[in-house]
């Protein structure tokens, strides 16, 4: 038992000094003024020192993605520190890879501002915008998805490309959260967007999200994202997506058949149950019209008695394996929980696909 004591005081002793080191920090260092330098001298920012450099950059209108809202958790806010940064934490490590540490890769909402900083934003984050919308619409999808589609207000356009993603600020406890969610609407909808929103249990944003009415006001930033469609009409597109992971592939699939009516196109996504289907009578329609468009939808779970269902069964990535044929021309963009990006990701590599041309966001 004594054992046991001495355990729990140790711990206690160390979890208050570390809480007095921060108190410290906090209100006895005064690092000043810093100046942040962004691209070589292309914008020098003037912030407070002490705080962290993600919330230096949004403070200055500077939008840097952070699904987790700056706690470390999400690893989205990589940004290149050149000089002024400290060292690596080890808070940071389990989101770098040798090569990005090497490179001067950080986490922004791990670096403390201690003093002047060098560091290299791409152009396209330093587009990122803010936006005021207004809730257009909403409708059930599933019984834990709801479409919501998003007006830009004051005649305001959002300019993305298929794929990318937009963060929405959601209240919590503990002040603004911002969380990420894929753009579903296609690429020449530019005065909105439109969102699908799958309802986590105890989730911050998908809570307050699912509670919004036509009318109600959001902010926004946005678009970011690495997703980029290849222009060559020879190349074949292949989305994959299960659950939520149906946004990016409907933005992708609609933005290209209004540029290229003509393209072949495979769309395959993944339910548990007929509970979990949605769009797919809208894909039909499209596949219709465009006889290179081809939709594949899979049911994992056995199919009930009472289920009406003549479509794939089985996990997607046998889907993919058993209508793809190998070695042609292919761009692929997957959506969906890590096992199944890993499944599709081995099955497309045997289909002689190359990494470069596979991309993916894990939920």
């Amino acid at each position: 038992m004594i054992y046991i004591w001495a355990v729990v005081v140790f711990g206690g002793l160390l979890t208050g000094m570390a809480a007095l080191l921060v108190l410290s920090e906090h209100y006895l260092v005064n690092y000043g003024v810093c100046r942040v330098d962004i691209n070589a001298g292309e914008r020098v920012l003037e912030v407070d020192g002490g705080q962290t450099l993600l919330s230096a950059l949004i403070g200055k209108e500077i939008f840097i993605p952070s699904a987790c809202g700056g706690r470390g958790s999400c690893g989205y806010c990589k940004i290149t520190v050149l000089s002024g940064g400290g060292v690596v934490l080890p808070t940071e490590t389990p989101f770098l890879i040798r090569r990005e540490i090497r490179a001067g890769i950080r986490l922004a909402c791990q670096v403390k501002i201690r003093n002047d900083l060098q560091i290299r934003i791409s152009e396209e984050m330093l587009s990122v915008r803010r936006f005021m919308a207004t809730v257009r619409h909403t409708v059930t999808l599933t019984y834990d998805i709801k479409e919501i589609l998003f007006g830009m207000n004051d005649g305001e356009e959002i300019v993305q490309r298929p794929g990318q993603y937009v963060q929405i600020e959601a209240p919590s406890p503990d002040g603004p959260v911002f969380r990420a969610y894929s753009i579903s609407s296609p690429a020449y909808v530019r005065d909105g967007v439109e969102l699908n929103v799958r309802l986590l249990p105890g989730g911050l944003g998908s809570t307050y999200l699912h509670k919004l009415t036509e009318g109600d006001k959001v902010q926004l930033t946005g678009p970011y994202g690495e997703f980029r469609l290849n222009e060559d009409q020879a190349v074949e597109i292949v989305c994959v997506g299960g659950g939520c992971g149906m946004a990016p592939m409907k933005n992708i699939i609609y933005s290209l058949y209004d540029r290229w009516p003509e393209r072949k196109c495979w769309l395959f996504f993944g339910c548990r149950s007929t509970a979990d289907v949605f769009y797919l009578k809208e894909f039909q329609e499209l596949a219709a019209k465009h006889p290179n468009f081809h939709v594949v939808y899979a049911l994992s779970d056995p199919v009930k008695a009472d289920e009406q269902w003549d479509g794939e069964t089985g996990f997607i990535h046998l889907s993919v394996d058993k209508y793809l044929e190998s070695s042609i021309r292919r761009q692929a963009f997957l959506c969906g929980p890590p096992p199944m990006i890993e499944a599709v990701t081995r099955v497309l590599q045997e289909k002689k696909l190359r990494p470069e041309d596979i991309f993916y966001d894990k939920f």
